[in-house]
């Protein structure tokens, strides 16, 4: 897959909702109830991260939902991808971004959101093709005047800025002509998910899917 192509499809990904909710998944029993309570809040994107050792199989479960668009976060390594994309992930995310791992990416056809918040890190990526990227650490990296700041001299560069992020800053950075969308792990907190409240999960992914972009 093509820098160009891989960034068209990151792009149409991140128009299906202003939110992609960033979660981190340590019980196989939550998978299926937990993406079916986000897609019924409007939040067909989702990322989980490969931080737990049952993340591939948590994509495998949410891939069956339908209605799913579920990627991999935290890639690393090339195998991460090829793991990834065997357990159905149709997009990857990455906190930066390595040679090896946009390789990786392109090789097995996996839409990457590789991470940048330097000026050199997103034209590094920009030189390469790639005009969608991931703005992380978002918050810690100066927000969304940081994001704002960044899209004078490059505005050909999209962002889904991620890291740190709640309801009330997503509005700042959703208001940006340079943010497609944020990430977030507030509409699916660890508290709701031990309880198993899936109706407020769908409220919170109800009340973020209404954000104006």
């Amino acid at each position: 897959m093509t820098p160009a192509e891989q960034s068209r499809r990151a792009a149409a990904i991140c128009a299906l909702a202003p939110v992609v909710p960033v979660l981190v998944i340590e019980d196989l029993a939550h998978a299926k109830p937990l993406a079916r309570a986000l897609i019924n809040g409007g939040l067909p994107a989702l990322e989980v991260t490969l931080r737990t050792p049952i993340a591939l199989d948590v994509i495998r479960a949410m891939s069956e939902i339908e209605g799913s668009v579920v990627g991999a976060g935290t890639l690393l390594t090339r195998q991460d991808v090829k793991n990834a994309k065997a357990a159905g992930a149709t997009f990857g995310v990455s906190p930066g971004a390595t040679d090896r791992l946009i390789e990786a990416c392109e090789d097995e056809g996996l839409p990457l959101l590789a991470g940048a918040f330097t000026a050199s890190e997103v034209m590094a990526l920009l030189e390469r093709g790639y005009n969608v990227q991931k703005f992380f650490p978002a918050e810690s990296s100066g927000g969304a005047a940081a994001v704002k700041s960044i899209g004078g001299p490059l505005p050909q560069v999209g962002f889904c800025p991620t890291g740190g992020i709640s309801l009330s800053l997503a509005k700042s950075y959703l208001s940006l002509a340079n943010v497609l969308c944020v990430g977030g792990s507030w509409v699916a907190t660890k508290e709701l998910l031990m309880t198993n409240n899936w109706d407020a999960i769908e409220a919170l992914a109800a009340e973020a899917a209404a954000l104006r972009r």
